[in-house]
């Protein structure tokens, strides 16, 4: 069976048996997890043991997880700062800030892991332009070329622990106040100045470090009236075309404010895959997941699940044997060294 372009969400701890039978259904290829979904590293590994059992090749398991506001899963989990907090060096100190993004991919990554799970959504790839709350620290920097430094650094972690990356929000969301969760931005900026800035580390990472990358809830009306997850322009013209993307392209999750303008969940589902992307997210709202599942229509296409099947994690390390490990003491010490948040703790248990 090929993976389908759908990636949904779960409600609780466990599957449920209507669960089973969407996560069965061809149009499905990923799951996608939230904090509602984790309460121990032995349960969500046992759900995601269950998961895998589905099918074959198994579908995709995700989840947000780059450390400070967005980590999903704590408990049992090292406490990740916000990779805003390794920027804060990186001018003064490149070459150290570098070594340790590298190794806080790593470690991000290597945990996940040893539970079961392919691949977090990350890095994030947008500048902090100091006036978006929901990126503000979860960004690198300001700058574009520390930016891209840092990512290629923490994706060489991701990748030593066999996990790939997916690069967020193309182009470009640090410049933009208004969260697309609860409406709809809009950047005005022109085409030619994002090239030089929010869309450069994109541009450096998408040939051959990105297997994957999300598009942003924006209206960039100097360039289209479309947001750039259901934007041909965006996606095909620019990521593919001019910037010679070969990898998954997901969309962010189709339920936001941001995509409302598109027209109900089918629409949404179905603008966004015309548009280029290889999967949608159609989270928290079950509802909307069986609309979509009984009324798209979409032939298989090879393209697209050999670059979804590129998503899957691979020889993930025994949790006992990762905690034991002096690599993975070593970068759980590390990162404290940069915390910004006194309450970070290293968690040996």
């Amino acid at each position: 069976m090929t993976l389908g372009p759908l990636m949904v969400d779960l409600v609780g701890l466990e599957l449920s048996d209507v669960e089973r039978d969407i996560l069965q259904h061809p149009l499905v290829g990923g799951v996608i997890l939230f904090s509602r979904n984790y309460e121990s590293p032995e349960q969500v590994t046992a759900l995601t043991e269950s998961i895998r059992a589905l099918r074959d090749p198994h579908l995709l398991i995700s989840v947000d997880h780059e450390g400070g506001r967005v980590q999903r899963f704590r408990k049992g989990f090292t406490r990740l700062p916000p990779v805003g907090s390794l920027g804060k060096h990186f001018m003064q100190h490149p070459e150290l800030t570098r070594e340790r993004a590298e190794k806080t991919g790593w470690l991000m990554a290597a945990e996940l892991r040893a539970v079961g799970v392919d691949f977090s959504f990350a890095p994030v790839l947008d500048l902090d332009y100091g006036v978006s709350d929901i990126i503000g620290d979860r960004s690198f920097h300001r700058d574009p070329e520390a930016v891209a430094s840092m990512a290629h650094a923490y994706i060489q972690g991701m990748k030593r622990a066999k996990m790939s990356a997916v690069g967020k929000h193309f182009p470009g969301h640090g410049a933009v106040e208004v969260d697309s969760h609860l409406g709809l931005p809009v950047d005005t900026r022109h085409f030619e100045d994002m090239i030089q800035a929010d869309i450069l580390p994109f541009s450096r990472l998408c040939q051959t470090e990105l297997a994957g990358i999300m598009p942003a809830h924006i209206v960039y009306e100097q360039s289209d009236s479309l947001p750039a997850g259901f934007s041909p322009f965006w996606i095909k013209d620019v990521l593919r075309d001019r910037l010679g993307f070969q990898g998954a392209v997901l969309s962010d999750d189709l339920s936001m404010e941001g995509a409302a303008i598109i027209g109900g969940p089918l629409e949404r589902a179905e603008a966004a895959l015309d548009a280029g992307c290889d999967m949608v997210l159609v989270c928290n709202n079950p509802d909307s997941a069986v609309q979509v599942i009984d009324g798209l229509k979409l032939a298989d296409d090879p393209l697209r699940h050999m670059r979804l099947i590129r998503l899957h994690g691979r020889h993930a390390m025994n949790r006992e044997d990762l905690f034991a490990s002096q690599e993975w003491k070593d970068a759980a010490k590390m990162v404290l060294s940069y915390a910004p948040d006194p309450e970070l703790e290293l968690n040996l248990s």
